[in-house]
């Protein structure tokens, strides 16, 4: 656009749609208008590139510069727009063609070498020989024959998508096309026909508990900071995203950032904050990038600043990058960071809403949370209670990741089954493999096995089991994982990320990680290795776990011994195995893993003594080899490079 265009559709948006935000049936030239801002009536070419970290990762940037090159060299009239992660990280590279006329359509594994391919084919209106996602179905566009709606995609069909509905979609720096899309109208309308208390009050009525892991309801927690008098009231969004396999907050500021600041808007309004932060890591580049933008052109269009709309309203928010300490993400933690102190917890109380950010009340929400509250505010709370479980309301937005076909983010109602969640949605175990466990609520989490594959999503039943929320991080392990060494990496995880500022954790973590250590090591020299010792380091772990549970400060540490703990319930036979028999069952603890060579299909090549790091093949051309155990350290490079299957561990 020009800038006189721009300027104009500014305008209109701010007059016609922000003002009259109570008006939604708009005359027919006013529908014409944000058809055309919305990219739904289009005169030339858009081609969509899923350029979210993720889609940049699987090489998303290759394919845009493709993309770029080929309507430059035949010379076509369209238009490029990066888009974010739409959801389905195993399809990306993911490229949309919408063309004047047609619906849009979106195809998957999009690498460099295929954009010719595809673009020579759909400019003529006929169909590439690639995979496609599906069509988004419009009314007023043209059919492709024999393509699938997008929505139909068995990924995206059981799920409700409220907080990701924009992303993948929208070019996520274009403001107006968010408020072409009912963006910032509920923001208006909150300013303008509720009080401060209203809105606590109907975020309240909806049930809407914090998507960071406690899941406290968040509009109790608005009215507490509400109620309480000061002369400056803070309100932070965490978006200190710290869960190994948890992308959820980082898509969603990529794909959909003025969803965030509508949020945090209105919440500063329900309880009497002016100044707000966005505590985000510095890992994020891309994301912080976005939301920068956004926040410029929310400035620019009067929706930020000093006397919103003619309210009386001031409300500012700044981005506060964090150093990626995963103890950031505890809430007292996060306020000292942004106040420039070491990132420490401290007791509760005073709780945050009495004595927060700077010694003021203070709201802290994360990203999730606030993506919720704009539809809260436009739909009614009783649209939001609807959905859900009696005590869960609304969607909750998940990260899969591990040994699942399908990985990526999805949305689904309070309620599912984890069982559909893996089998339905993500397409079931890689490979045909057989399902062991899925850890959920990263590493203050737990784990859900076979047993309980129906169990509900929603707080109080995950707990029951022995895991929780969380952020929303899924990682699913197969047969072929280890719980054992499941465990040990997240209790390395937690120790080295461990503040130290209490005795409990940072002692009680490090004496966890060593038993571990011991059951899945070798011993150290001097060192006992009798069962006996072994054993009652694993009861010594169950008893550390509940002591630390009890007396540590903050709610990470309180959390700390819950993988450990989980995987000890439900799979103690595979911790009996590493003590007794010393063998890990799925063969991935390298120090107990015993190679032998099957002198009979030895041809005696020398080529497995020639990658052994430490020298523990005895070799002699044309004869059988034979390994010193005592020399091994079971990292498996000989049995990689025998071409005759003579190496095998026992």
């Amino acid at each position: 656009m020009t800038t006189q265009e721009n300027i104009s559709v500014k305008d209109f948006l701010i007059d016609e749609v922000l003002r009259d935000y109570t008006n939604n049936s708009k005359d027919k030239e006013t529908l014409e208008k944000l058809s055309v801002i919305r990219n739904e009536k289009i005169n030339k070419p858009i081609i969509y590139v899923g350029c979210g970290t993720c889609g940049l990762g699987a090489g998303a940037d290759k394919t845009l510069a493709e993309a770029k090159k080929y309507i430059i060299e035949k010379n076509i009239s369209a238009e490029i727009v990066e888009v974010g992660c739409i959801g389905l990280c195993s399809s990306e590279p993911i490229l949309d063609v919408h063309i004047p006329g047609m619906n849009r359509i979106s195809f998957e594994h999009v690498t460099e070498e295929k954009v010719f391919e595809i673009f020579d084919k759909i400019f003529k209106l006929e169909l590439p020989a690639v995979e496609i996602l599906g069509q988004f179905i419009n009314e007023k566009t043209n059919k492709w024959d024999n393509v699938q709606n997008f929505n139909e995609h068995p990924f995206f069909a059981p799920q409700r998508r409220l907080v990701l509905k924009n992303c993948g979609i929208v070019n996520p720096i274009d403001i107006n096309e968010y408020i072409a899309r009912g963006g910032y109208k509920s923001f208006i309308k909150a300013l303008n026909t509720y009080s401060s208390l209203d809105v606590c009050d109907i975020i309240e009525k909806s049930g809407l508990r914090g998507r960071g892991g406690g899941g406290f309801p968040t509009g109790r927690k608005w009215k507490f900071a509400n109620a309480e008098k000061a002369d400056q009231k803070y309100l932070i969004c965490n978006a200190d995203e710290g869960d190994p396999g948890a992308f959820m907050d980082r898509a969603v500021i990529e794909g959909d950032p003025h969803r965030l600041i509508e949020g945090m808007a209105i919440g500063a309004y329900g309880i009497g904050a002016t100044k707000a932060y966005v505590y985000i890591r510095a890992e994020y580049p891309l994301a912080i990038k976005r939301l920068k933008i956004a926040l410029e052109q929310a400035r620019e269009y009067g929706l930020l600043g000093k006397n919103i709309f003619e309210t009386g309203v001031d409300f500012d928010i700044k981005v506060k990058m964090g150093a990626g300490a995963f103890v950031c993400g505890e809430e007292t933690a996060l306020m000292h960071s942004i106040e420039g102190k070491r990132g420490t917890p401290r007791p509760r109380p005073p709780f945050p809403t009495t004595c927060g950010l700077f010694g003021k009340p203070t709201v802290i929400n994360n990203v999730e949370t606030f993506a919720n509250v704009s539809g809260i505010i436009e739909k009614g709370h009783e649209w939001f209670s609807s959905i859900g479980t009696k005590t869960s309301k609304g969607t909750k937005v998940f990260a899969l990741s591990g040994k699942i076909a399908l990985t990526g983010l999805i949305e689904i109602p309070m309620g599912t089954t984890v069982r559909d969640i893996l089998f339905k949605i993500a397409g079931g175990i890689k490979n045909n493999k057989k399902f062991k466990s899925v850890q959920i609520g990263g590493p203050s989490g737990g784990c859900i096995t076979e047993q309980n594959l129906d169990i509900q999503i929603d707080y109080e039943s995950l707990i029951a089991v022995g895991a929780m929320m969380g952020s929303g991080g899924l990682v699913v392990m197969d047969e072929d994982t280890c719980m054992v060494d499941v465990a040990k990496f997240f209790m390395d995880f937690i120790q080295r990320e461990s503040c130290g500022k209490c005795i409990p954790c940072r002692e009680g973590t490090k004496r966890m990680l060593e038993i571990l250590e011991s059951i899945t090591g070798k011993p150290k020299a001097g060192e006992s290795n009798e069962a006996l010792d072994r054993f009652k380091g694993v009861m010594q772990l169950e008893k550390l776990g509940r002591i630390i549970k009890d007396t540590s400060l903050c709610g990470l540490g309180q959390t700390a011994p819950n993988p450990v703990l989980s995987t000890l319930k439900w799979f103690r036979d595979e911790y009996e195995a590493h003590i007794f028999d010393r063998k890990c069952p799925a063969g991935v603890c390298t120090n107990l893993r015993v190679f032998k060579i099957n002198a009979e299909k030895c041809t005696g090549c020398t080529v497995c003594a020639k990658k052994c790091p430490t020298g523990a093949i005895i070799s002699n051309k044309k004869t059988p080899h034979f390994i010193i155990e005592d020399n091994c350290i079971g990292c498996g490079s000989c049995a990689e490079a025998c071409k005759f299957d003579a190496i095998s561990v026992v």
